[in-house]
């Protein structure tokens, strides 16, 4: 069993930034492979009216995850920061307290939203039995939003031990139950839609086993339930988790805002949108997983009180998606024919696959960067930044300058100006964030969502820690 000792704070950063940053990649890409053979299994059923349920379902999970996102960057940024400061004790505190957070946030939503899932999906469109079959979808999978959420809170304590390779397992494993589980449930024992219901259920358990094992048997991350540590802890938790929950929900209204204005320009327009939507996930994962594979190097060299290794690390990551987003896109350049001849792509539709794969994947250091900003925000105490970062990208960074890029050059652009909506917050956020590891306790924008250390150690000596 191995004791919370704090990798981050010695060794090269950008080994550390590339280690944590392809781990973390690998067991996102899992997930949207996942997502996309669901997709593919149940559209083999031959109803659309199925991939429409399981398309107003899935935009219902998202808010579920959203929370159990939120609850696991908190649970990252508390455990890195007790583990560089050399507080095991604390470290393994915060991890229990934000563990069972996750379980009773995991048993609440349910009870609230399966009674109400026909009105919810209403206010998604969804209707008749379209309707039905998304709430028999619901009423499978939501109860286990608890194993999400425990899972979730297991591997990001795993990172904030270091270890990448092992919080990278419970994505793969659950990701090849589900790809194994689907077509047997789907086909095989003719369940259909409910089957798909019922192997992502069966994946979630899966993914569980693997994060908890790890967490338990190595490093010893979690300990005995004391309800007043738990009560204490809350504070901390929420002021973290509340505050990333929000910037989480930011990229679909911004990814909404994008379709509206694309859509003025017929069904080709959204497709082409669509498939590059799809594109991004696959070559760009390294990208979107920076926030979380860079939170513990931060959290750790903070909780050690090394901010000249904070800096280094901000800057070595930038380096780094810098590097991996010039290679992505010289692939994507390279190879812009056979992918517009894979998704068989004509008219706009083609046009927009070749911009995006021309300059504008080009793009995506900068949501990278915002990433980078975000995990410095969320593991130096100032969480509420990434959530007036991102709500600002996506509606003010996007909107406006989507319809005047769409006003000018048509669809593409409405791409266009996304992307450059993405450069301006990306360097706001920069600077920003260099001006709070400059200064982690200076709080520049108010915002209520800032983690008060002092009081948490006071309390901290109240039940005895």
């Amino acid at each position: 069993m191995a004791l919370a000792e704090a990798s981050f704070t010695q060794g090269s950063l950008m080994r550390h930034v590339s280690m944590m940053s392809f781990t973390a990649s690998l067991g996102l890409m899992a997930v949207f492979v996942v997502d996309l053979i669901d997709i593919i299994f149940i559209s083999m059923l031959g109803q659309d009216a199925l991939a429409a349920a399981a398309g107003y379902a899935s935009t219902v999970m998202f808010f579920a995850s959203a929370v159990n996102i939120g609850l696991s960057v908190a649970a990252g940024a508390l455990v890195s920061r007790a583990i560089g400061a050399d507080n095991e004790v604390d470290a393994r505190e915060f991890a229990t307290s934000v563990a069972i957070i996750s379980v009773a946030v995991g048993i609440v939503l349910p009870i609230l939203a399966l009674p109400n899932v026909h009105a919810i999906l209403g206010l998604l469109g969804a209707e008749g039995h379209v309707a039905d079959k998304a709430a028999q979808y619901l009423w499978i999978i939501l109860p286990t939003t608890m194993v999400s959420g425990l899972s979730m809170t297991a591997v990001a304590v795993l990172r904030a031990h270091g270890d990448g390779s092992r919080a990278m397992y419970p994505a793969l494993a659950g990701g090849a139950a589900n790809g194994i589980l689907d077509p047997i449930f789907i086909f095989a024992l003719g369940l259909g839609l409910p089957g798909a219901a019922w192997a992502t259920v069966a994946a979630r358990f899966v993914t569980l086993a693997m994060a908890l094992y790890p967490a338990v048997k190595r490093y010893n991350a979690f300990t005995y339930i004391r309800p007043q540590c738990v009560g204490r802890d809350a504070r901390a938790a929420m002021q973290i988790a509340v505050p990333a929950v929000l910037a989480t929900v930011a990229t679909p209204v911004g990814t909404a805002i994008v379709t509206r204005e694309m859509a003025k320009y017929g069904t080709d327009a959204v497709a082409g949108m669509a498939i590059i939507s799809r594109i991004i996930p696959v070559v760009f994962s390294v990208v979107l997983a920076l926030s979380g594979a860079i939170g513990p190097i931060i959290g750790q060299n903070y909780g050690a009180r090394q901010m000249d290794r904070v800096k280094e690390a901000f800057f070595d990551a930038l380096k780094f998606v810098g590097i991996y987003v010039l290679l992505a896109a010289a692939l994507l350049f390279a190879f812009r024919e056979p992918i517009v001849g894979l998704f068989d792509a004509t008219g706009m539709t083609r046009t927009l696959i070749v911009l995006f794969c021309g300059p504008l994947a080009l793009a995506s250091f900068f949501n990278g960067a915002i990433f980078i900003s975000n995990a410095s925000f969320n593991n130096l105490g100032h969480p509420g930044y990434s959530t007036i970062i991102n709500w600002a990208r996506h509606t003010l960074g996007t909107w406006p300058l989507a319809v005047a890029g769409g006003m000018i050059w048509g669809a593409p652009g409405v791409l266009i100006g996304q992307a450059v909506g993405g450069v301006v917050f990306a360097g706001i956020a920069v600077a920003l964030g260099l001006r709070v590891i400059a200064n982690p306790e200076e709080d520049l924008i108010p915002t209520g969502f800032k983690y008060q250390e002092d009081r948490i150690h006071t309390l901290c000596n109240r039940c005895g820690r």
